[in-house]
C-alpha cells in the first residue's frame, strides 16, 4: 500500500465545522493525573465468546477469548477528562485523519496531547483488567494507536431516519476487515443512553454473522480483532457516536505475533510509525536473544550438550521476525 498523507484540509471534513465549536485551548485545561482506584469502574468480569464459541479453533489466536460483552472500564469522569482533551484546537490541527474507512479519526494523540488518556492505557492496573478479560497479558502496540477515535455526528433528520431503518437494515460503519493487531479494546465515549444499534457484528467460522450489542459511555469491548472477522454497525438516537480504540500485543516475547501495518500506513506520519514500529520489533528481538543467551549460558556451565538443531531453529524463527518486521515498512 502506498503511503499517503490521507490528512483532508479543515473544510473537506464535513464533521469538523460541527465539533470545532467546542473545541478549547489545551492550555486551559488543569492538568488531571491518572488514578485507578478513583477512575476505573471495572467490578466484576464481562462474559466472554470464545473462539471455540464462534466456530474457529483455538489455534487460530493467541488467546482462547475472541470477544467480550461490553463491561464498565473507565468512571464518568475519566471518560469526561479523555474527551476534554481531544477536544482541543491542538489536537485536530495535528491529529486529523481522514479515509474512505473512516470518515474522521483522531490518531497520535498519545502522549504529547492525551497525558492522562496515555497514562490510563499503559497503568499497570488497566493492563492487569484487560489481559485478565482477553485471557493473557497484554500490553500496548505503538503510541499511535493508544486511544484512536473515531468520530461520528448525525443531524436531527439523519438521526431520525437511521433509527426508523434501524429494525429493517444493519448500517455498517467500517467495511469487514481484520485489525493490524493481535487484540484491541474499544471504549464508548459519547452517552449512548438513548442509542440503538451500534453492535460490533461477527463472522464465525461458519459463515454466520453474530452481533456484540453497543457499550455505555465508559464502557469497552474487548476483541481478539487480528483473528476474526468484524465490522462495526452504526448507531441510532443519539447525535454522536465517539469511540476510543487502543491496540495490544502480547507481553510474552515468545507468544505469537502476527502484527502488521497494512490498515496503519495511510493513516500515519510514516517517520513516526516507521520509528515506533522498529523500535518495539527490536526490543522484542532484544529480550528474546537476551532469554535464549541465558539459557545457553546456564546448559554450557552444567556441561549440556550444545543443541544445535534448536540453536538453528531459534535462530531462524528471529530471521523470520526480523524479514516480517522489514517487510511492513514500505518506502516512498
Amino acid at each position: 500500500m502506498a503511503e499517503v498523507d490521507s490528512r483532508p484540509a479543515a473544510a473537506k471534513v464535513d464533521i469538523k465545522p460541527i465539533i470545532s465549536e467546542r473545541l478549547s485551548k489545551a492550555s486551559a485545561r488543569p492538568r488531571v493525573a491518572f488514578r485507578p482506584d478513583e477512575h476505573l469502574a471495572y467490578r466484576e468480569d464481562p462474559k466472554v465468546l470464545t473462539l471455540k464459541d464462534i466456530g474457529l479453533s483455538e489455534d487460530v489466536g493467541i488467546s482462547p477469548v475472541a470477544v467480550s460483552e461490553p463491561f464498565p472500564l473507565f468512571t464518568e469522569e475519566a471518560t469526561n477528562i479523555m474527551r476534554s482533551e481531544v477536544f482541543t484546537q491542538e489536537v485536530w490541527d495535528n491529529c486529523l485523519w481522514s479515509t474512505d474507512f473512516a470518515g474522521c479519526m483522531l490518531r497520535g494523540t498519545c502522549p504529547k496531547y492525551a497525558p492522562f488518556m496515555n497514562e490510563a492505557w499503559k497503568d499497570p492496573k488497566t493492563l492487569a483488567l484487560l489481559s485478565k478479560v482477553a485471557g493473557i497479558d497484554l500490553i500496548p502496540v505503538l503510541d499511535l494507536d493508544v486511544g484512536s477515535i473515531n468520530v461520528s455526528v448525525q443531524d436531527s433528520s439523519e438521526n431520525q431516519q437511521k433509527l426508523e431503518n434501524q429494525s429493517e437494515n444493519d448500517i455498517p460503519v467500517t467495511k469487514w476487515h481484520v485489525d493490524s493487531y493481535p487484540f484491541v479494546c474499544v471504549v464508548m465515549m459519547s452517552d449512548a443512553s438513548q442509542m440503538t444499534g451500534g453492535e460490533t457484528a461477527i463472522r464465525t467460522g461458519s459463515g454466520e454473522i453474530i452481533k456484540v450489542r453497543g457499550p455505555q459511555m465508559g464502557s469497552a469491548v474487548v476483541l481478539q480483532g487480528r483473528y476474526i472477522s468484524h465490522q462495526a454497525l452504526a448507531a441510532a438516537g443519539g447525535a454522536e457516536r465517539i469511540t476510543m480504540i487502543a491496540a495490544f500485543r502480547p507481553r510474552d516475547p515468545f507468544v505469537s505475533d502476527t502484527s502488521v501495518l497494512t490498515s496503519i500506513r495511510p493513516i500515519s506520519h510514516p517517520s513516526e510509525l516507521y520509528f515506533q514500529w522498529t523500535e518495539y520489533r527490536v526490543e522484542v528481538l532484544q529480550e528474546r536473544l537476551r532469554i535464549m543467551l541465558e539459557v545457553l549460558r546456564k546448559e554450557h556451565v552444567l556441561g549440556h550438550p550444545t543443541d544445535v538443531a534448536k540453536i538453528k531453529e531459534f535462530l531462524n524463527q528471529q530471521a523470520q521476525w526480523l524479514l516480517d518486521t522489514n517487510t511492513e515498512i514500505v518506502a516512498k
